[in-house]
């Protein structure tokens, strides 16, 4: 489990689409310590004059990216790690960016949170410890 979810502008080719997947896995599995075969990314594109920053259409690059784990398993530092490497990554796959791009790690409580049926608090009062 994470997911994340990539908003972005202009459209990528899908080799693009594909490295930014795999890097954000890797980031997320890297920086937040999150497992990668559980690790999902979305990624939808939007035309040009579909987004607007200040009420106009950006001359650059724009992005969006949600990041959603469980409530307390990541420190501010690894969340604050974590939005600088994703948005430095960002950058580097797109080009320059909108300075208005942005990073959001969203905390949902391991009651309101699952995968495969069962929700992480479940998983955690149900999962033997080895």
């Amino acid at each position: 489990m994470p997911t994340l979810q990539l908003k972005l502008t202009p459209p990528q080719a899908a080799e693009r689409l594909q490295v930014l997947a795999r890097r954000l896995t890797d980031l997320s599995t890297q920086v937040l310590g999150k497992r990668r075969e559980v690790t999902a990314v979305v990624i939808e594109e939007l035309w040009p004059g579909r987004w607007f920053v200040g009420g106009r259409n950006p001359g650059r690059a724009t992005a969006l990216l949600e990041i959603r784990v469980t409530e307390g398993t990541n420190s501010a530092e690894e969340k604050e790690a974590f939005i600088a490497a994703a948005y430095e990554e960002l950058a580097q796959q797109l080009g320059p960016l909108e300075e208005a791009s942005y990073v959001v790690v969203q905390e949902v409580a391991a009651t309101d949170w699952g995968w495969g049926g069962r929700t992480q608090a479940e998983r955690r009062t149900k999962t033997p410890v080895l």
